[in-house]
């Protein structure tokens, strides 16, 4: 008598390709320092600063004006941010934080709420975007210099997936 197991295929597995935080700012030069800051404080690695490439005269933008800080954290660390920023959401999420891709994102209203972090007077209240990519083992194919090639339509993440994944790997309720 053998055993049925339910075995993953390795190359089925997903996985967090990359956690971006970003805070925006506008135009004020002072939120964007505390921005900065901030993510200094919460990612394992340095921010760098956003700039407009277009120029919007509605909204007094022209290209190089710096609007926003973010920082990409890639590989393990990104999945031990990811679990603390999750915390902030208390373990939370609703089915339209995911698009059809399979990646999801969420904001994270004060910082306090992010777990290791506490208030600093200098920073006050500020509140950032977490955008989590998900992907699976191969997608290097797309993005590779040489003879780069699409991802077949079966080995895409899809909605679905990504719901799964944060369920099971993560433990969130997603609504």
């Amino acid at each position: 008598m053998t055993k049925t197991t339910t075995k993953t295929h390795l190359m089925r597995e997903v996985r967090v390709a990359k956690v971006t935080l970003n805070i925006g700012a506008g135009k004020d030069e002072a939120i964007l320092k505390k921005g900065l800051k901030l993510l200094q404080k919460i990612a394992p690695l340095t921010p760098v600063k956003t700039s407009t490439k277009k120029r919007i005269p509605g909204w007094s933008l022209r290209p190089g004006l710096e609007i926003g800080a973010k920082v990409t954290v890639r590989k393990d660390k990104a999945v031990a941010l990811l679990r603390r920023l999750l915390v902030a959401k208390e373990n939370t999420l609703q089915l339209r934080n995911f698009d059809d891709r399979g990646n999801f994102a969420f904001g994270v209203p004060e910082y306090i709420d992010i777990q290791g972090l506490e208030y600093d007077p200098e920073l006050k209240i500020m509140g950032l975007e977490v955008a989590v990519t998900l992907e699976r083992p191969g997608y290097r194919v797309k993005w590779r210099k040489v003879a780069p090639a699409k991802v077949g339509k079966y080995h895409q993440v899809t909605r679905d997936d990504a719901v799964a994944f944060v369920r099971e790997k993560l433990g969130v309720t997603v609504e």
